[in-house]
């Protein structure tokens, strides 16, 4: 890691000192930084001067998007214009002292602006890049437009989230940007990865690394590639349904409300046949194990769908749960804030934000020892800018 500016330390995360610049706009690149910087790293955000596209979408409190309080937290805020001469000399003098670099506009901008991967190793030759786009670098859709929808179109997913017999409505989409969070997850992984690869090596030269949104995916489709590869199966959507374990469903409970089960295992299932009162079930041959189940699912699931019909899904789960049978209400936003479980281990915890007041925030999806997660929740997102004093300070006081 360069040395060539004093960083702020927070010790006791994993990617303290280490110092990233994030020249990233939307979703993907965000989100990678996002995880870094709730590492600890120090994220330095370079946006336009009129801010984020992000910062205008969704709900707000006095002009300020509620998204953002996340999606920006712990980073430094940043504005310069990457067309002007100043700006892009700016950017320069910020590659110098830092370690990498995260991106996701499309192939070739960062190029025509004089900042590409040859320009910015010029300027230090230790910098990691880590690029984000629709179908990567290369490639013959190399210069299409994407956003995430796409990535999951073609990636594969949006095939496999149809209901099965309903064919006049369009398979839709999992309710998140799932594909650009996954990017930027790969963004983040593969960004350390080469970090630690160069900071153990003094000779080392700085690495590109590209991510892309279908390829992301794409990674997700687990043996589907295989089975098609060897026997021409092409896995068709199941609904809500596991094609190779059974029984594993969601059912439809009294309140209107869902229950999914998992049943699994020979155990469990015994376990969940007591449970909704049918226990000589489970001593049936023609379920007497998965594969069996599996053939014989219908019955199966009309069998449970009958129990949890008749009752809340509340108190279903509450049955099950006693009964040791792995299962869960779907769960909305208002379940999720309201939870003991979520609450306990602070995965919601109120954070006060002095752009739109205290606001519920997600935890970091990681968990270290001695550190608690308040502690990396450092500040919320900043308002565009709202570093620009302290960081180009920072620049002219560097050492060249």
């Amino acid at each position: 890691m360069s040395e060539t500016a004093s960083r702020p330390q927070t010790p006791r995360l994993p990617l303290a000192g280490l110092r990233v610049v994030e020249l990233g706009h939307y979703i993907a690149a965000p989100f990678a930084t996002r995880l870094l910087a709730d590492l600890g790293a120090e994220v330095i955000k370079v946006e336009p001067p009129e801010g984020d596209p992000v910062r205008g979408w969704g709900s707000a409190v006095n002009g300020n998007a509620v998204w953002f309080s996340v999606h920006g937290r712990n980073k430094l805020s940043v504005t310069l214009d990457l067309k002007s001469a100043e700006g892009k000399e700016k950017v320069r003098k910020l590659v110098a002292v830092s370690d990498a670099l995260v991106e996701n506009f499309r192939p070739g901008q960062l190029e025509r602006y004089g900042l590409g991967p040859a320009d910015l190793h010029a300027v230090n030759p230790r910098l990691v890049i880590a690029r984000i786009s629709g179908y990567g670098q290369d490639g013959p859709y190399r210069d299409k437009p994407a956003f995430g929808a796409i990535g999951e179109a073609m990636g594969g997913l949006r095939h496999l989230t149809a209901n099965p017999g309903q064919a006049e409505l369009p398979p839709p989409r999992c309710g998140v940007s799932i594909s650009d969070d996954l990017a930027g997850m790969y963004a983040a992984m593969g960004l350390v990865a080469a970090c630690w690869q160069v900071k153990g090596d003094p000779a080392a030269k700085g690495r590109v690394i590209d991510v892309d949104l279908v390829g992301s995916v794409f990674s997700l489709m687990e043996g589907m590639l295989p089975e098609y590869g060897l026997f021409g199966w092409v896995r068709q959507p199941q609904g809500a349904a596991i094609q190779t374990a059974a029984p594993t469903n969601t059912y439809p409970c009294a309140d209107g409300k869902w229950l999914c089960i998992a049943g699994n295992s020979d155990l469990i299932f015994r376990r969940l046949m007591a449970a909704i009162g049918r226990p000589e079930a489970a001593a049936e041959p023609r379920f007497g194990n998965n594969a069996l189940r599996c053939e014989n699912v219908a019955e199966l699931d009309a069998m449970i769908a009958a129990w949890t019909r008749t009752l809340p899904a509340a108190e279903a789960e509450a049955i099950l749960e006693a009964a040791e049978v792995p299962c869960s209400r779907l769960y909305d936003m208002a379940d999720c804030a309201g939870d003991p479980h979520f609450r306990a281990r602070e995965m919601v915890m109120p954070v006060a934000d002095p752009l739109i007041g205290e606001v519920l925030h997600p935890a970091a999806p990681f968990r270290f020892d001695g550190v608690s997660p308040r502690e990396m929740v450092r500040w919320t997102g900043p308002a565009a800018g709202a570093h620009n004093e302290q960081v180009f300070r920072m620049l002219e006081e560097a050492k060249p």
